[in-house]
């Protein structure tokens, strides 16, 4: 019984020693486990298999995902950061630029403006095609000239008071509709996420007029199309006392810990420690720096349990962009299928 109980243990977490990692070895091919039948089971995996919302605020999304592997996993992640399409600016069109910014790195910054449009809506645009049409391209304008405040105080210095117009932000940039975009899009709020994104700054006399062109791509092909600031995922940790701890070493034992993961107990008179939340803790592993604690306490995390963390750059929000990456995951499924299924049998 003991010895099922330690397989038990190495099939279902990896445990963080003082120097290393253990129990890494992977249950997805049968024979791993002497006396587990690991062989794939659909129906094991779907009564196994959930996904658990845990926090949804603004364009942040945290959920939990159990009883996949690694691969899937990471291929979420991996798909989130570069196969979710999204609109960007791809062409700008220099008119004027009298800025002291150079049209290489105006053009530059004006595409890694994040623009709130829905690619769902739009076509990838042919490539070659120089012009776009109003299925597959969103155009901006930005103009604007500074010049001088009259009124301002002659012993101001305060560029705010001195001039107008001196700061360039991605609020000025203003749809253009192309084609028949009006009637496509009657109630269509094409602009950037931000209003406050400082583009450029200027003096009088000084203008940019530029025209842009954005179309649908994914981070795959540069980095402006990526939907998401962070996608990332880790591991549930798993914190366990071998024996009970009291007053000063639970004291100490609750410093080695993030705030939130052990609390202390007064249990007939004595301070005792308990892990009140292991999900909050980072494993920085430092309770192994003290010889007193090392060895009364296990660290590990649940193997198959994933928790991922999605903060959207504002294009989509969070819960869509994930919708939208299990489909493309899907997509990728069904074509490899569909492979499978062209090779001639011999």
């Amino acid at each position: 019984m003991a010895a099922k109980r330690r397989t038990d243990e190495m099939r279902d977490r990896v445990v963080l020693g003082e120097f290393g990692v253990r129990n890494v070895h992977t249950t997805d091919f049968p024979g791993n486990y002497s006396g587990y039948d690991d062989a794939w089971d659909q129906r094991r995996f779907e009564q196994a298999f959930r996904v658990d919302v845990i926090r949804e605020e603004g364009d942040e999304l945290e959920f939990d995902m159990v009883g996949i592997d690694a691969a899937i996993a990471n291929a979420f992640r991996r798909i989130l950061l570069a196969e979710v399409p999204t609109m960007a600016v791809e062409k700008v069109f220099v008119y004027n630029n009298t800025s002291i910014v150079q049209d290489e790195i105006l053009a530059h910054r004006l595409g890694l403006i994040p623009i709130r449009a829905d690619p769902r809506l739009f076509e990838y645009r042919n490539q070659g095609d120089e012009e776009g049409t109003e299925i597959d391209t969103l155009q901006f304008q930005l103009k604007i000239k500074c010049s001088r405040n009259s009124q301002a105080a002659k012993e101001s210095s305060d560029p705010n008071e001195l001039y107008f117009n001196h700061k360039v932000y991605s609020k000025h940039m203003t749809w253009v509709p192309l084609g028949n975009q009006t009637d496509l899009f009657p109630d269509a709020d094409f602009r950037p996420v931000h209003d406050d994104i400082l583009i450029a700054l200027l003096r009088p006399g000084q203008e940019i007029d530029v025209l842009m062109h954005c179309v649908k791509g994914i981070g795959k092909d540069h980095a402006k199309f990526s939907p998401v600031a962070t996608a990332s995922y880790r591991l549930l940790p798993d914190i366990t006392l071998l024996q009970p701890i009291e007053d000063e070493a639970a004291e100490l034992l609750q410093k080695c810990f993030s705030p939130g993961v052990i609390e202390i107990q007064n249990v007939k008179g004595k301070k005792v420690a308990r892990v009140a939340n292991a999900r909050l803790d980072t494993f920085s592993r430092e309770v192994f720096r003290h010889e007193s604690l090392k060895n009364l306490v296990r660290l590990a995390r649940v193997r198959n349990h994933y928790i991922f963390s999605v903060e959207s750059t504002g294009i989509l929000p969070p819960d869509v962009l994930v919708s939208e990456a299990i489909k493309i995951l899907m997509g990728k499924c069904q074509r490899f299928l569909n492979e499978l299924d062209s090779v001639p049998m011999e």
